[in-house]
């Protein structure tokens, strides 16, 4: 028989707030344009390493310097950095906040830079109501690597098979599947709504 779950671990790119890059930069230069900047430049490279807690600005910057073609393209990753990061999935939110209202931990885990992190906060005040929160860039540790899934397991005094985790990346569920946690691919507020009143939290 299936354990009672005791605690919802949210990813929030794409969960509880749209991350969406190219569609930004498709508003703001020619598709085809994007389409060949994207292919010249490794972007979601650059932005793994503010996610492992590189310097936000200065590895933006930076990789703008070596794309003169590019630079003030890329340099928007930085300057307008929120227009790519919106806007907040409100049924996520919502689905977060009638959680807690239920008594039901909530934890974050999620890629995202330190200074990244500090400035969605100021946006989107609900970043701070989770009851514990691992974020990859004050980590050190980005999923789908086994660490940072450890290090939530060993900080949060749930049992594994006690977590159920929503992420909208397969490769990400599947690290935590491995390690027994129960797992729920986000394609979107409704499913994820279902999934949470089956198993009885809502």
């Amino acid at each position: 028989m299936p354990k009672e779950i005791e605690a919802v671990v949210f990813d929030i790119g794409n969960v509880l707030i749209e991350w969406q890059p190219e569609r930004f930069y498709d508003t703001v230069m020619p598709a085809e344009d994007r389409v060949k900047m994207f292919e010249t430049i490794d972007l979601h490279r650059m932005n793994d390493l503010v996610d492992r807690g590189a310097n936000w600005r200065d590895t933006v910057y930076a990789t703008a310097e070596e794309y003169p073609e590019y630079r003030d393209m890329i340099r928007l990753w930085h300057d307008r950095w929120i227009e790519m990061a919106s806007p907040a999935i409100d049924a996520s939110v919502d689905v977060l906040r009638k959680l807690r209202m239920n008594f039901v931990p909530v934890f974050a885990l999620s890629n995202f830079g330190i200074q990244t992190f500090e400035y969605a906060e100021t946006v989107y005040p609900f970043l701070q109501e989770f009851d514990q929160r691992y974020i990859s860039g004050y980590r050190g540790e980005v999923k789908p690597e086994p660490r940072i899934y450890e290090i939530l397991e060993q900080n949060c005094g749930v049992a594994p098979d006690r977590l159920l985790f929503a992420d909208d990346r397969q490769e990400n569920l599947d690290a935590a599947a491995a390690r027994g946690w129960n797992v729920h691919l986000f394609d979107g507020p409704e499913g994820w709504i279902e999934r949470l009143k089956s198993e009885g939290l809502l």
